[in-house]
């Protein structure tokens, strides 16, 4: 899709307000929460720290595109859902968009592994054990399923 934007609006003001993504979540506007956490060309993001003009040209998957099919949950969605990973929510697209960039470059990682991928991403109901438990449940569950990707690649801006 292309989309004529203000070269200084924040590629996170974009997807919501302009694409009305709002899945992706902004917290602290700073890059330091992890709420806004996108993929973009594959590699896990801040949107918040980005404009909207910078993704030019490049693949960006939010939350929305996680789906396999627009309906049901993505492993790593489900897993989250299981093992009570979401708690409150606000964090968990952040979280969801982590695990799939780790789970895509490391399909089996391990507990700490997990915890290093997720560092930067903040869950202030300290739910940190159940979302380390949700992101092992889903690499077994990938694995188990034949490596079904982490995500789908689906373009929201370019």
């Amino acid at each position: 899709m292309e989309q004529d934007v203000a070269p200084r609006l924040l590629l996170s003001d974009f997807l919501r307000d302009v694409l009305g993504f709002t899945g992706t979540h902004v917290g602290c506007e700073q890059g330091a929460c992890g709420a806004c956490t996108i993929l973009l060309n594959g590699e896990a993001v801040r949107s918040c720290l980005m404009f909207a003009v910078q993704v030019n040209g490049a693949t960006v998957l939010t939350i929305e595109g996680v789906s396999p099919d627009g309906t049901s949950l993505h492993p790593i969605q489900r897993a989250f859902h299981e093992n009570h990973g979401l708690q409150c929510g606000f964090c968990t697209p952040g979280f969801v968009m982590s695990a799939c960039a780790l789970l895509k470059e490391n399909p089996a990682p391990t507990e700490s592994e997990i915890r290093t991928q997720l560092s930067g991403n903040l869950c202030r109901c300290t739910g940190y054990e159940s979302i380390v438990q949700s992101v092992l449940q889903a690499a077994r569950d990938l694995e188990s399923a034949g490596g079904q990707s982490a995500g789908k690649a689906d373009s929201h801006a370019g």
